[in-house]
């Protein structure tokens, strides 16, 4: 049975992420990272999901290093999260940087540690024109780095990248996801603001799927 570590946020694109690799029938074990994040209730969420499934789940702490973040909407709360749908501006302003590198190197040594085969991560193809750790070509050259950091073998594994937001709401319906237990808002507080960039493309997929958006939302 193929092991592998997943970057699980608690998002819609992690989720399905997951639901996806247990319906291959692999051994599954989930990582979610503090590193700060405004919208800590994601965590929350994550670990629901795991339970839900039955998958080992651990959160890696590293709120130690939030401060070299500078200025960004996702860990300074100086800095507003942008409403509405995002243009490549506003996105700009929730990149956090290396974020994904950090992430990914953090899972990878534990999947070196479980001798799993892989790290997976639910980049998909509306983020990375945007993102830079999203890129194809980020993640390419990452893979080749983890591959060569251990004398056990982990490669780095994205199934999503060719597939949008809305296509991966259609693959969670096939898979049965608990939509409901997912979190996407960045704002963060006990329900979802939807005035945010990442609630409005939940919105937006979940609309253009032709699927009931189980969501309760703020305003």
């Amino acid at each position: 049975m193929k092991r592998t570590v997943i970057i699980h946020s608690g998002g819609m694109d992690s989720t399905v992420l997951l639901a996806h690799l247990v319906a291959e029938g692999r051994e599954v074990h989930a990582l979610s990272v503090d590193y700060g994040q405004r919208h800590r209730r994601e965590l929350v969420a994550a670990a629901e999901i795991c339970a839900h499934y039955k998958v080992p789940h651990r959160i890696a702490d590293l709120r130690g290093v939030t401060s070299l973040f500078g200025a960004n909407a996702l860990t300074d709360s100086q800095v507003a999260v942008p409403e509405g749908h995002y243009e490549e501006a506003s996105m700009k302003a929730t990149v956090v940087p290396n974020r994904n590198m950090l992430l990914i190197a953090t899972a990878a040594a534990w999947a070196m540690s479980l001798k799993a085969s892989s790290v997976a991560y639910g980049a998909h193809g509306g983020d990375h024109a945007i993102y830079p750790d999203c890129r194809p070509a980020f993640a390419d050259a990452l893979d080749k780095a983890i591959r060569l950091a251990d004398w056990h073998e982990v490669s780095l594994e994205r199934p999503f990248v060719g597939m949008d937001k809305t296509a991966i709401v259609k693959r969670g319906v096939e898979l049965g996801v608990p939509f409901a237990l997912t979190w996407s808002c960045y704002v963060g507080g006990d329900r979802h603001c939807g005035k945010c960039g990442t609630c409005v493309e939940r919105k937006e997929a979940f609309l253009r799927a032709g699927v009931a958006d189980p969501t309760p939302y703020a305003g």
